[in-house]
């Protein structure tokens, strides 16, 4: 399978009290947070290309740009959905969007460097000895 642009991914959630905003601590309120927004928009845009990524290979989230349109209450669902939309060497680019049973409720891009898993985590395991 090749890497190409179009490629597509989702990603659900149901609203719980554990992703409000008042949990991430980036509110006060029982609705769906932003952190958790953005967190299921990059699940998708990460599981939409894993399948042809090569061994050994993963993505990392680098740049987001999303706007939060709407709130969702609790026992909503949540849909992300993706595309790929510019592939540059190691740097991919998704149009974002999510959605809840009623309204459009946040879009925007997403940027993901694709990466060598172990040599990303050795550089990073290397920080605790600075």
């Amino acid at each position: 399978m090749e890497l190409k642009i179009g490629i597509r991914g989702k990603a659900e959630t149901v609203v719980t009290e554990e992703n409000t905003a008042k949990s991430a601590g980036s509110g006060n309120l029982q609705v769906f947070g932003t952190p958790y927004m953005i967190a299921l928009m990059e699940k998708a845009a990460c599981e939409a290309v894993a399948p042809y990524l090569d061994e050994g290979c993963t993505t990392v989230g680098t740049q987001l740009n999303v706007a939060h349109l709407a709130a969702t209450p609790l026992g909503d669902r949540v849909t992300a959905e993706v595309e790929l939309v510019e592939i540059d060497r190691r740097r991919l680019c998704f149009k974002v969007t999510a959605r809840d049973s009623v309204d459009l409720i946040g879009e925007g891009t997403h940027e993901r460097f694709i990466i060598q898993a172990d040599r990303f985590l050795e550089k990073a395991n290397a920080k605790k000895g600075s």
